[in-house]
């Protein structure tokens, strides 16, 4: 799809460099794949938040860290 846009050239200069990208329009697509790889993962790690059996609760993890400074204070 062709589409027209006003990208200031010193953005687009910095993304063909970031990107390696041979043309100015493979960079683009470039930025725009990786924007929405990054928002799926992103958002898929916010459905996860607090499912993940076997880690550890907020009690345990207070525990471990006041065992912690017992033990390095022997």
């Amino acid at each position: 799809m062709k589409t027209t846009l006003d990208i200031p050239e010193k953005e687009l200069a910095q993304a063909v460099k970031n990107t390696h990208a041979k043309s100015k329009a493979e960079a683009v697509l470039i930025a725009v794949r990786e924007f929405n790889q990054r928002r799926q993962l992103s958002c898929a790690a916010a459905q996860l938040k607090g499912s993940l059996p076997g880690f550890m609760t907020q009690a345990e993890l207070k525990a471990l860290r006041e065992d912690a400074k017992w033990e390095s204070a022997k």
